[in-house]
């Protein structure tokens, strides 16, 4: 093991100086201007073929030209936007003080404002011509059969082209600046934490990573100084949730939405039917969750459920803290058991810096993969030198890995809806966790097990209370603006609601609502971790059942995954997921590492 200076010294930066040097070299400046020129370009076309609603028709050889002109320029468009909006990003998202940056992403998101409202158009014209009926007279409308058939349905809930321009173009100054708002506050927040070592102001991201830590009155103290930290940005960000979700009601009522979720579903490509079979197994599945929280709370000395601070604390019987090096090795490891091009992967991602794993102040908190050039990606990491730290790493690369196979696809195809877009890493991040429990019995097997349980509890238990939180807050929104009493009330309540008594409910984190990104971007963002999870336990059931056949469609299937639906895409690998039966047997996975747990925790009681 290694000592956390160690630790610290090695972690890798991503680098995205071979793109372009600085914001102030000639060829990023270029790379701006052709970007504004390309927008320009796609703007003019859209008028020359009139490409918006109009009287439904046959499509004719014209039509079909005009269909093949206009995908292409918005792919190619889309496709060198995307590659600056990455690398503004990689600044932002590391530095959120870096000024410029944050002006240059401004600028992106004006642009971005402009494609939006030329994506509803192209939505309306597609569904005045059919999409199946376009194919037959159009080579790109037959590659993008599916992306186009998504929009046709959109359609369907479209305000008008002017409405659609002007929301859009509003959203830079509306919605998206209250996100960021949110974002610049809770990562540039600092506090004093109050350790047994002695006091220390750290970076939110900082106090956030102790929650793992070996010792309790560290974990403790970290809780305590975030209860001290966020009611001091709770205002703003109240401001900025009411703002957004407020919107969000508004515009989902224009677009005759009939509840928010709905609109979250459709994003997604998982019909109702399906939402519905997950959530009735994830409701039969709490009282076990509960029941491992309760075995969980007594190996800390807990009395009434788990206490907030130890529902990430690592056994007494864990492993210490692992250095980057160790962490890595044990992905790799895991991936190579699959397959080399996976294993290799992971060398290529340290070979071209493709990582950021320091925890800094000013950088974003938690983990996220983007993708960047060709099929490269760049996957942002807060290492704390945990065995969970390395199974993140594992989830992120597995997205890395996704975007591999989507590489040769256009930006219309590979629109991942979230739920989709965590199939390769939740399945990558599986590969981990079971190649450790295959090598490993007793108090070793007990860490591991209790690590990827605290980890399913989260995606399956906490995000539970999240949508809780967001349906009643957009209820609630539809009558009147809330303040952060109320917020923390229903934060209070949703948690009550999920963990029951699986939680020791007066140390309850009634400010989560201010520090979760998620409810400030994209409605009901996370419900799609669990779908994910559940979604990719199967499918590693699939690939124990037959490795051979299922390393031979994987690859396919992935790069397919912004082109089909939910449904489609489990059809693809024997899976009805409008049934709540494999939801069940995905859960099942986890009820079974339970009872393992339990077993292997009771010479500890």
């Amino acid at each position: 093991m290694s000592s956390t200076t160690d630790r610290q010294s090695s972690l890798p930066r991503w680098s995205v100086q071979d793109v372009h040097e600085s914001f102030d070299s000639r060829s990023f400046s270029d790379s701006m201007e052709r970007a504004g020129a390309n927008v320009a370009r796609l703007e003019a076309l859209f008028e020359t073929h009139n490409i918006r609603s109009i009287d439904p028709h046959t499509p004719t050889t014209q039509d079909g030209a005009a269909a093949d002109e206009v995908i292409q320029a918005f792919n190619h468009t889309v496709d060198e936007q995307d590659i600056l909006i990455s690398y503004i990003y990689a600044t932002v998202s590391t530095d959120s003080r870096h000024e410029q940056a944050q002006g240059l992403l401004s600028e992106m998101e004006d642009l971005d404002a402009r494609i939006s409202p030329l994506l509803a158009r192209l939505a309306d014209w597609v569904a005045s011509l059919d999409s199946h009926a376009l194919k037959e007279v159009s080579l790109e409308a037959r590659e993008h059969l599916g992306p186009l058939l998504r929009l046709q349905d959109r359609a369907i809930h479209q305000m008008s082209e002017a409405e659609e321009g002007l929301y859009a173009e509003l959203g830079t100054t509306g919605s998206s600046a209250w996100g960021r708002l949110q974002s610049d506050l809770t990562s540039q927040l600092s506090i004093d934490v109050h350790l047994p070592s002695g006091s220390a102001s750290m970076p939110m991201a900082a106090v956030r990573g102790l929650a793992t830590d070996s010792n309790v009155e560290v974990r403790k103290a970290a809780y305590e100084a975030e209860m001290r930290a966020w009611p001091q940005v709770a205002v703003a960000c109240a401001a900025a949730m009411n703002s957004i979700k407020g919107e969000a009601n508004t515009v989902n009522k224009r677009r005759q939405w009939k509840a928010p979720i709905d609109a979250s579903l459709y994003s997604n490509s998982v019909s109702p039917a399906t939402f519905s079979a997950m959530q009735s197994a994830i409701n039969d599945s709490l009282p076990d969750f509960r029941r491992w929280m309760r075995v969980k709370a007594q190996l800390h000395g807990d009395k009434n459920g788990l206490s907030w601070w130890n529902l990430f604390a690592p056994l007494s019987v864990s492993p210490g803290a692992i250095s980057w090096d160790e962490g890595i090795s044990l992905v790799k490891d895991a991936f190579a058991s699959y397959s080399d091009r996976l294993a290799h992967l992971v060398d290529r991602s340290i070979d071209e810096q493709w990582l950021d794993a320091e925890p800094r102040e000013g950088k974003t908190g938690g983990a996220f993969c983007m993708s960047f050039v060709d099929d490269r990606s760049l996957v942002l990491l807060n290492w704390s030198g945990s065995v969970d730290s390395a199974q993140t790493t594992a989830h992120e690369l597995g997205h890395a890995y996704h975007n591999t196979q989507l590489a040769h696809r256009t930006p219309l195809q590979k629109r991942l809806p979230m739920a989709l877009a965590e199939t390769a890493s939740i399945f990558c991040e599986t590969l981990v966790v079971e190649d450790g429990l295959s090598r490993m019995q007793g108090d070793e097997r007990l860490a591991l097990l209790d690590v990827n349980l605290i980890g399913a509890s989260q995606v399956v238990v906490d995000i539970h209370s999240r949508y809780l939180f967001e349906t009643e807050v957009f209820a609630r929104r539809q009558r009147r603006t809330l303040g952060v009493s109320e917020f923390n009330e229903i934060m209070l309540q949703a948690q009550a609601d999920a963990y029951g008594d699986g939680l020791d409910l007066s140390t309850r984190h009634p400010h989560m609502w201010v520090l979760k990104p998620h409810y400030y971007g994209s409605h009901f963002y996370n419900w799609p971790y669990t779908y994910g999870l559940l979604f990719g336990l199967g499918l590693y059931a699939k690939y124990q059942s037959n490795p051979d056949h299922f390393r031979e469609n994987y690859d396919t299937v992935l790069s397919r995954a912004g082109m089909d639906t939910a449904e489609e895409l489990g059809q693809a690998f024997g899976i009805d997921v409008t049934d709540t039966a494999f939801w069940t047997s995905s859960l099942d996975v986890l009820r079974a590492r339970m009872i393992d747990y339990e077993k292997l925790a009771q010479k500890h009681l």
